[in-house]
């Protein structure tokens, strides 16, 4: 008994230092890339040090739950990414981004999944359909890691963003259908498929509005009994989209979808917006911290699966009579390769559907260039989430025999998200040469009209309080002291009001007077 204990505490000390050890590599991995004589994407340091802490030398060993995983670290990310996107530019790109996240990943699993049928040996036709569906969610995350925030044009990175936010849930659904077909506990049907899907979409999204609502009812219960404690309003923040996830995917819907609604809601409801200033501030800074520190974890936890996935993969190639090693690295090209034709195909049908049928109202591919849609095309990398999708698929069938060809799935997953990611490295910044990023005329308008109404509505405020400092005789503030510093900060914001102070000099002035406080408290 006492030997059981040791070895469980044993353990329980390796999982924590485990922890430790990750959380390290990923705050120093930063300072790494910059250190570097040579640029290399973040995303691809943490995956490079990932593999080369799993190496036997090193020999750190994470056990990967697909399970855990999806619901350790995907639900805050997409909630983060829903929270971050612009829910007007969603709406605007909405029949661009379905026209991504669902027919595209309709056609890619389809095509790709027969392609793989009849180009890989050893892959029936079910399993290569699940091959094809992990491989159809795309990574925004990964993206912005390889050519940092800003380099691609806004016009396309909008698109790209929601359509990332969407396929996740269309492709892990893709999956669920095809792994349920393979283990005899689902008869496929058009129909029938469609139906479920619906259902999966339709109540994964409300089920992250309705508890996105409760935690707003939630916010205004504890500050109406409770204070404005942000400490306890932030701690529910985070707990949002895992209850989110888990709510939906026990009653049987779609948690990420659910998640992703969550953190849409939360923008668009103005729950935010009401909530305490102090309460906002710290949500935004904790958020921050969170979103890097989890984004790492995804890639290193990759890299750390990498030599191990090799080594079984190898080993149950050299067993496999159907199966030469080599053929494995030229499937990875050949499926990527397809990937990226599907895709580019799509993108130009569509811009080409846009111009002939929908001349009133034109989706935005209409306007693309065709280097535009290679851009977008090569953007398409691969993730966490196909990883975490093609190693949830069972190791057993029901009748207890393996599941066809896993190894091979699992390999050749790997070996598309690497070389989606190496190819984007190589591609993205050739593409991206001498290219517009956007126009900024407009988006300056839009920051000094919303700048120009906060003004003149803290005007008013200043102006209401000054009235009650007056009126208030236990106060007992001088009125000439009152007037002077209630007129001096009224003609600070009236400046913006009136235009005067354009964007640029606006926030070069807010940041020289922030430098300037900073070092007198110094």
């Amino acid at each position: 008994s006492q030997i059981i204990k040791n070895i469980a505490n044993r353990e329980r000390m390796e999982i924590f230092f485990t922890i430790l050890i990750m959380t390290l590599v990923v705050s120093l991995s930063g300072v790494v890339t910059r250190v570097m004589p040579f640029q290399i994407p973040l995303p691809l340091m943490q995956i490079a040090i990932g593999a080369l802490l799993a190496w036997p030398t090193f020999g750190l060993h994470v056990e990967f739950d697909p399970e855990l995983f999806l619901v350790l670290f995907i639900p805050p990310l997409l909630f983060a990414d829903g929270w971050k996107t612009p829910t007007r530019e969603f709406l605007e790109h909405g029949r661009e981004i379905f026209g991504l996240a669902l027919a595209l990943v309709v056609v890619t699993v389809v095509g790709i999944g027969f392609l793989i049928y009849w180009v890989v040996p050893g892959i029936p036709l079910i399993p290569a359909f699940a091959l094809a569906a992990v491989l159809s969610p795309t990574d925004a995350v990964a993206l912005s890691g390889i050519v940092g925030e800003g380099r691609i044009p806004k016009k396309i990175m909008g698109i790209l963003q929601g359509e990332a936010l969407m396929n996740d849930a269309s492709g892990l659904v893709s999956l669920k259908f095809a792994v349920a077909v393979a283990m005899g506990t689902m008869i496929f049907t058009v129909g029938g498929a469609t139906v479920e899907f619906m259902k999966v979409a339709i109540g994964g999204i409300l089920a992250g509005f309705v508890v996105s609502w409760l935690y707003g009812r939630s916010l205004r219960f504890l500050s109406r009994w409770g204070g404005d404690e942000p400490a306890t309003q932030i701690v529910l923040l985070f707990l949002l989209p895992f209850a989110s996830y888990l709510i939906a995917e026990h009653i049987g819907v779609s948690g990420i979808l659910a998640a992703v609604a969550a953190g849409m809601t939360i923008t668009r409801s103005g729950v935010m917006r009401r909530a305490p200033l102090a309460m906002r501030l710290r949500a935004n800074s904790t958020w921050a911290m969170l979103e890097f520190v989890f984004n790492g974890m995804v890639f290193l936890l990759l890299g750390l699966q990498l030599p191990g996935i090799l080594e079984t993969s190898l080993m149950a190639a050299e067993i496999d009579p159907n199966v030469e090693i080599w053929m494995l690295f030229t499937d990875i090209i050949l499926i990527y390769a397809a990937l990226m034709l599907v895709r580019f195909g799509w993108l130009w049908t569509m811009k080409k559907f846009s111009n002939r049928f929908l001349k009133k109202k034109p989706m935005e591919f209409g306007s693309w260039t065709t280097r535009e849609i290679l851009i977008a095309s090569f953007a398409g990398v691969r993730g966490a989430i196909t990883l975490a999708g093609v190693l949830s698929i069972p190791l057993l069938l029901p009748d207890g025999n393996v599941f066809p060809a896993r190894y091979e799935l699992v390999f050749l997953a790997a070996g598309v998200i690497l070389f989606s990611l190496f190819v984007g490295v190589v591609m993205l910044p050739i593409l991206l040469q001498h290219i517009e990023v956007a126009d900024h005329s407009q988006q300056l308008k839009e920051e000094r009209i919303a700048r120009a109404a906060t003004a003149e509505v803290a005007i008013v405020a200043i102006q209401k309080m000054e009235e009650r400092l007056a009126a208030d005789t236990e106060e007992n503030i001088d009125n000439q002291l009152l007037t002077e510093v209630s007129s001096r900060v009224i003609g600070n914001l009236r400046r913006r009001a009136d235009g005067r102070n354009d964007v640029e000099s606006s926030v070069q002035e807010e940041n020289l007077e922030r430098r300037f406080r900073l070092a007198a408290l110094r």
